[in-house]
């Protein structure tokens, strides 16, 4: 077992400013796309900026986008959100179809929240005073006997074959008892 986690930062899952209850806002503040001009590395950071960048650009106003050339260096993404939070992604010898990816994965995360080790899987900012909710919270406690053995068993299992020879001996008894009571009423009403 590998404990990587322990390094990761740790936190709480949750939505910045109960964003999307109202309307949506992106939280990328600002995308760089870092390159080198010459770099073989750099030929599919090179072909989405020639190609998609101004289309990007267009349908998302609300992003600022940064090209930064750089000589002799690997492509870079850099995405800084609205918390304040930056999110560094090589994108060595990457596709333009992997870079244009790379870039809404970006645009539709609100920080580092993939590298973030989640303490409990929920969270609220107003914890209830009255404690969690249970089946037994508003039952009348006159009304449970406990221990009970009808209580403690599963609610899945299935019936043993003894339960049923003696369920069908029961019906046998019943049927025998009404054919022996029908005579008897047969015999007094002669």
């Amino acid at each position: 077992m590998s404990n990587s986690h322990l390094f990761l930062k740790s936190g709480f899952p949750r939505a910045p400013l109960q964003n999307g209850l109202g309307r949506y806002v992106c939280q990328l503040q600002r995308i760089t796309l870092k390159f080198c001009k010459n770099n073989g590395s750099s030929r599919g950071m090179r072909d989405f900026i020639e190609n998609h960048l101004v289309d990007f650009a267009k349908e998302n106003p609300g992003i600022v986008v940064y090209v930064k050339p750089r000589r002799h260096r690997t492509p870079v993404l850099v995405g800084e959100y609205l918390n304040g939070e930056r999110e560094w992604m090589s994108c060595r010898n990457s596709t333009q179809e992997e870079i244009s990816k790379w870039i809404d994965l970006l645009k539709t995360q609100n920080g580092s929240s993939s590298s973030l080790r989640l303490r409990k899987m929920w969270h609220t900012d107003v914890p209830s005073i009255q404690g969690p909710w249970t089946p037994f919270l508003l039952r009348s406690p006159d009304s449970q006997v406990y221990p009970s053995e009808e209580a403690s068993k599963p609610l899945d299992t299935p019936q043993t074959a003894t339960e049923k020879l003696i369920e069908l001996f029961r019906q046998q008894q019943l049927e025998a008892g009404e054919e022996a009571h029908e005579v008897l009423n047969k015999k007094r009403a002669e």
